[in-house]
């Protein structure tokens, strides 16, 4: 099985071109850790909104592709959130759910996952045009540049290690965080 911080890092030189928004916790401090970009949203303190904060940039902005990291513990929260997404199919939004079956930002409790719910066929039921599940890197990969590619909402499902960073505070001021990101944002050209 990979790493969580593996599947970012094979896939961050892709991001440069897209308005990018991570849940909280593990995923966070991860992609810090591979190199902030002012690009980059760390959405804190609103744990299961992160594809609602990527569904309205990519309503709002469709000319920009919109790539979400969002964690099994974090969607499991607003599972609503998969319907809403359906509903309006944002053809620029790629939806990355890291599902490594554990709460590992406060305690590594267990979460649904780990007893047999399946979020990719949850996703797939909700309407979510395109659904897939990956176990291994290569498979993260290809699946990642079709996603980008494909002009359509897409799910994926990475099956990942409940391993994370040895620490979740950062040196990044979190307020000039949402500064930086709706700057960029405004600054990108229609």
């Amino acid at each position: 099985m990979m790493r969580r911080i593996d599947a970012m890092q094979a896939v961050y030189g892709q991001l440069e071109d897209c308005a990018v928004v991570t849940i909280m916790g593990a995923v966070a401090a991860e992609l810090q850790s591979l190199g902030h970009q002012k690009n980059f949203f760390y959405l804190q303190h609103a744990m299961g909104l992160a594809s609602s904060m990527g569904l309205g940039i990519a309503l709002a902005r469709p000319e920009i592709k919109v790539v979400v990291f969002d964690g099994d513990g974090s969607l499991l929260m607003n599972l609503g959130g998969l319907t809403t997404l359906a509903r309006y199919r944002p053809r620029n939004l790629v939806h990355v759910v890291f599902d490594n079956e554990s709460l590992l930002s406060v305690g590594g409790f267990p979460t649904a996952t780990s007893t047999g719910s399946d979020l990719a066929a949850i996703a797939k039921g909700a309407g979510v045009p395109r659904v897939s599940t990956v176990r291994a890197l290569d498979e993260f990969k290809a699946e990642f540049a079709a996603a980008k590619s494909s002009n359509d909402l897409t799910t994926i499902v990475a099956k990942v290690e409940a391993v994370g960073p040895s620490g979740y505070v950062t040196d990044l001021a979190l307020l000039e965080n949402r500064y930086q990101f709706a700057r960029h944002l405004k600054d990108i050209q229609k």
